[in-house]
């Protein structure tokens, strides 16, 4: 039965330090996002983080929760938007080519004028 509980306490130790190890790296990448703090702000949290491992974290996410959350937003949505426009160079299409197929589409019968917005308006966003 010891076995069992060390084996136990050895999964949620491995656990924890896993989850602690992607807050950290969360929390630099949010460091290195944040433009407007400074070098010397940015560095003494970087020495927090690895003098004080348990409390900084927490301290951090509490002040800056907010902000760290925009800026993991806004970066995804820049890496959303530069995939959609690699995608659309990759499809060899430009938005007026699309829609001018479309309309081709429309005036030929193929497509009701109720898809043909909807292919407008997928294409202009």
């Amino acid at each position: 039965m010891e076995g069992f509980w060390e084996f136990f306490w050895f999964i949620f130790v491995c656990f924890a330090f896993v989850a602690y190890l992607t807050v950290l790296f969360q929390i630099i990448t949010d460091l290195f996002r944040d433009r407007e703090s400074s070098g010397w702000v940015k560095a003494i949290w970087v020495l927090l983080l690895f003098v004080i491992p348990f409390l900084s974290p927490l301290v951090y996410v509490i002040v800056k929760g907010d902000g760290m959350a925009k800026r993991s937003m806004a970066a995804a949505q820049q890496v959303k938007q530069a995939q959609d426009t690699y995608i659309r160079d990759l499809a060899g299409q430009s938005p007026a080519q699309q829609i001018s197929d479309a309309k081709a589409l429309l005036d030929s019968g193929t497509i009701t004028d109720t898809e043909f917005q909807a292919i407008k308006t997928k294409t202009l966003t």
